[in-house]
């Protein structure tokens, strides 16, 4: 099956195939924008969870808080492991474009190469998206957590009134 470029080998058709990529880099630059912004903040409040042990003497409260520290780290692993997989998206793309202005010039003998690169662009933003998933079920099984915790001491404290 000849290239949908092949048939108007227009630099025009070039340049309108080249653009292709970049919805999927607008997208892939969206999730690295947002996932960026939720590494910051599971940093953050690792750190501060940090400062509060420094504090803690060894018993219950102390364990509940490094195991919540424990969630953070594995919460800001994932989003690193879909922030590197979403530069790497963003680089597959890149890469698709380019491949289709040189297999512009080279007279349409990359065939598979723009292809592959945008399907390896797509995969590695689908798992990106799975990672951030998973990191999203962690934080709310912490709020849930810390919000059931906080919910027996209120009961505790009605008690003592």
């Amino acid at each position: 099956m000849p290239s949908p470029v092949a048939i108007d080998p227009s630099h025009y058709a070039v340049v309108s195939a080249m653009i292709t990529p970049a919805f999927f880099l607008t997208a892939a630059s969206s999730l690295l924008i947002s996932s960026n912004n939720r590494l910051a903040r599971v940093v953050d409040r690792m750190r501060s969870e940090i400062e509060v042990l420094r504090a803690t003497e060894q018993g219950p409260a102390r364990v509940a808080l490094e195991a919540r520290i424990a969630t953070h780290r594995r919460r800001s692993y994932l989003v690193l492991a879909s922030v590197r997989m979403l530069y790497a998206a963003i680089s597959a793309f890149v890469g698709t474009s380019l491949g289709i202005a040189v297999d512009a010039f080279l007279g349409y003998r990359l065939d598979m190469l723009p292809t592959v690169l945008a399907m390896i662009g797509v995969l590695l933003m689908f798992a990106a998206s799975l990672c951030l998933g998973r990191e999203a079920k962690l934080g709310l099984h912490m709020l849930d957590l810390e919000l059931n915790e906080q919910l027996a001491k209120d009961r505790i404290d009605l008690r003592n009134d």
